[in-house]
């Protein structure tokens, strides 16, 4: 039989360690903008608020997305984003993956976008944002969306 003093010490040693495993990544204070950068994105794009997206876009975006085909731009952006909003409706998810900074002003940020089509299927795939820091805040200059064959 076990000690109720032993029992105690492997209860709180048991319980101590899973709760270091669950506690999520929590952004460094230099990520936290390039966070609210992409969920202004989402937002915009659920919502189809393009003077939002004239505020968090460069004037020059350009964009690959899944099908090919190259917006370059922002009018042609926005109309594509409008788009493809319209022609494949359903709610969209963005998850920040990872990010990578290049120097002060130039980062990627790698996440997972996916949308829930309203027939219930799942459309998974990748976006990497391309984001620049000018006139004091952060801005998206370039995405490539890509529908990989796997995860990682």
């Amino acid at each position: 039989m076990i000690k109720p003093t032993l029992f105690w010490i492997l209860f709180v040693a048991i319980c101590t360690r899973s709760s270091y495993a669950q506690q999520p990544d929590i952004p460094s204070k230099k990520e936290q903008p390039l966070y609210a950068l992409i969920d202004q994105y989402a937002q915009a794009r659920e919502t189809k608020d393009t003077i939002l997206l004239k505020q968090i876009l460069t004037d020059d975006i350009d964009q690959l997305v899944s099908t090919g085909e190259w917006r370059r731009g922002f009018e042609t952006a926005k109309q594509g984003m409008q788009r493809s909003s319209s022609a494949n409706p359903g709610g969209r998810t963005l998850t920040v993956y990872q990010i990578r900074f290049l120097n002060r002003e130039t980062a990627l940020v790698d996440t997972r976008y996916e949308i829930q089509n309203i027939d219930g299927s799942l459309r998974k795939m990748w976006s990497t944002f391309i984001v620049v820091y000018q006139n004091d805040s952060w801005k998206i200059t370039a995405i490539r969306n890509m529908l990989p064959n796997q995860s990682p």
